[in-house]
């Protein structure tokens, strides 16, 4: 097995996910290691991903700690088979590693549900937008890093626009709608591209406009990217010491109901259309 010095958040996450049904299995790692046939310390550094492990390696460590549900060892072995690196991996030592975690994130999951309230969502962001975003990122970014930053985004959107785009749920409140980011022509023409894409099949855009009152949630950015089993969801918060990524259960369960209540709140798709378009025409 090769070392791998710097993980992504996926290989991690696999790690992690073994880690628990071994302990879960009440058994120690020596124990795990013993019945699997390799050594505590091979085990370890497969649970901390540091070494990768094999799909077949999975199914054995799945067999040994009695693991009963077939759809998330088939997940988890579908994890492991994967080791193509992406198109994120140009950025690689010029962006933040969590910035390529999440472009990864996007890539594999079967829907992504966003809700924000001061901003617009990265995948629906335009250049000019996005650019204005990134300027305003302290310390202050040199201008080929706030080039970098723009073409990286702009890159991540390609999961709505491949043959087999994901399903997108984007809640935004009227706040976000109405920040002046660059200027009248750039705000015009980010508003114009949420109605475009709010067209698309598989894009749904909501709006919490501001006489909604209070909701849950408020003051926080939530991104949803749901796994092929609930066990594999996982939620990405902004926050001000830097993105987290949360995969515990019942957090996730918390999560999912909060994008719920905040769902049933908003407009429905026309009336978020219309909405955007009237605050587009009074500027």
């Amino acid at each position: 097995m090769v070392a791998r010095p710097v993980p992504t958040a996926r290989r991690a996450r696999l790690a992690a996910e073994l880690r628990k049904l071994r302990e879960r299995a009440g058994m120690t790692a020596t124990e795990a290691a013993a019945a699997i046939g390799t050594s505590s310390g091979q085990l370890s550094n497969v649970e901390t991903a540091r070494f990768g492990v094999s799909p077949e390696r999975v199914r054995a460590m799945a067999r040994v700690y009695s693991v009963c549900d077939p759809q998330l060892v088939d997940a988890l072995a579908a994890m492991a088979t994967d080791r193509t690196n992406g198109w994120w991996e140009q950025y690689r030592g010029v962006l933040p590693p969590s910035l390529l975690d999440l472009a990864e994130l996007e890539h594999h999951a079967l829907t992504l549900r966003a809700a924000y309230t001061a901003h617009i969502p990265g995948l629906l962001q335009t250049p000019d937008h996005a650019r204005e975003v990134f300027r305003q990122v302290l310390p202050e970014l040199t201008p080929p890093e706030v080039e970098h930053r723009v073409s990286h985004r702009i890159k991540r959107q390609e999961v709505l626009y491949r043959s087999n785009p994901i399903p997108y749920t984007a809640i935004i409140h009227e706040a976000a709608l109405r920040m002046q980011f660059g200027g009248p022509a750039i705000v015009k023409g980010q508003l114009s591209h949420l109605v475009e894409m709010g067209e698309r099949k598989h894009v749904r855009i909501l709006v919490i406009p501001f006489n909604a009152g209070s909701f849950p949630g408020a003051g926080q950015s939530i991104y949803y990217a749901r796994g092929p089993v609930p066990q594999l969801d996982t939620v990405h918060l902004d926050q001000s010491h830097g993105p987290a990524l949360v995969d515990a259960e019942a957090r996730l369960g918390g999560y999912r109901l909060l994008l719920d209540r905040m769902e049933a709140m908003a407009l429905d798709r026309e009336e978020s259309s219309q909405f955007v378009i009237s605050i587009l025409r009074s500027l």
